[in-house]
């Protein structure tokens, strides 16, 4: 957190205005300004994936801790979220790490802060039982849904490259997890790639043949992580600062009482507890402090493997077409910020 380095000092108005102008005029980071400044609101992508955040929101923890005014606004995808920080109409906001890279390529402006999971089989490959596919080989001539540009579409590409098919010989659709759910019951796709909740439903009738944890341990890494537009980020670092500590409350719960975690997230997504439990435990959680390490963000000012995972990303996607182009490192270890983290844990 940031520090007041003043005793009580009294100034008068003229002096006030002088000495405000002088702090927030000054550097570059979370720090640059010592009067600790509030917007009106926060705008907060939510989407339903059972992690800390749905925790954080079931729990009302966002609204009694940061201070302001808090408004969520539900998306499907990551890709819809960067829509939305395009349009300048949301600050902060949870996506996958493949939305990330393609929102840092595009140059969005906004940075990565947080992680809210390291995902696992928390997203697979699903097949119908009656498609007749029990291998990622058997996936040719057949129909596969997923959301475009999202860590499902990613982990599908690398999965079929990894297995010597070509993504031009699989018909991949390009749908959001409710319709997934909706085609998959009409039998309109033989398989999809997606995550829960709807990867849960899809085992009513399905299998699955890979997931992200297992393609992780293949070197494809995917995560879910906090983004922040970096103008509001300087101008309101308190608020990003708090919103970990949030995340880092809804941390502790699950760790010390998993089944009160579970029931936040029950009634978040609306499935039994028995099934967010099994779900979270599809998910890498990541203490705040264990983000810090070099195969996360790295402490500042170096850049741990993050970074590089996120631009590793962005290459695969430019080479399998799906976005147009990918700048250097540099803008990825840009985008990568551990500061926030660190100031949360003073």
């Amino acid at each position: 957190m940031m520090r007041n380095k003043f005793k009580k000092l009294f100034l008068t108005g003229g002096m006030v205005a002088l000495l405000a102008l002088q702090l927030t005029g000054c550097g570059k980071g979370p720090q640059a300004s010592i009067a600790v400044q509030k917007p009106e609101a926060v705008t907060i992508a939510v989407q339903d994936i059972p992690n800390d955040a749905v925790v954080a929101k079931v729990k009302g923890w966002y609204e009694s801790e940061l201070g302001v005014k808090v408004v969520f606004k539900k998306f499907e995808s990551g890709r819809d979220i960067n829509n939305a920080f395009a349009a300048k109409s949301i600050d902060i906001g949870l996506m996958g790490s493949t939305p990330a890279a393609v929102g840092i390529a595009k140059g969005l402006g906004y940075e990565v802060f947080w992680i809210h999971d390291v995902i696992g089989a928390a997203e697979s490959l699903a097949v119908k039982n009656s498609a007749n596919i029990n291998s990622i080989k058997d996936l040719k001539g057949k129909t596969v849904a997923v959301p475009f540009s999202s860590t499902a579409h990613y982990s599908l590409l690398s999965a079929l490259k990894l297995a010597g098919i070509n993504a031009a010989d699989v018909k991949i659709l390009d749908m959001q997890p409710p319709d997934i759910f909706a085609a998959w019951q009409r039998g309109d796709i033989d398989a999809a790639y997606v995550w829960n909740p709807v990867l849960g439903k899809l085992f009513a009738d399905g299998k699955a043949i890979t997931d992200s944890g297992k393609l992780a341990d293949q070197g494809i890494v995917t995560a879910d992580v906090g983004v922040v537009s970096k103008e509001f980020a300087q101008k309101y670092p308190d608020i990003v600062i708090k919103y970990i500590k949030v995340q880092q409350k809804a941390h502790e719960l699950y760790k010390s009482t998993p089944e009160e975690a579970a029931g936040a997230i029950a009634r978040g997504l609306g499935i039994e507890t028995s099934e967010a439990l099994k779900q979270t435990r599809e998910l890498i959680w990541v203490s705040a402090q264990d983000q810090l390490a070099d195969k996360y963000f790295g402490a500042s000012p170096g850049k741990g493997e993050l970074a590089k995972v996120l631009k590793a990303t962005a290459d695969f996607l430019a080479e399998q077409k799906a976005i147009d182009q990918v700048p250097e490192q540099s803008a990825f270890d840009e985008a990568v910020n551990a500061k926030y983290i660190e100031d949360a844990l003073k």
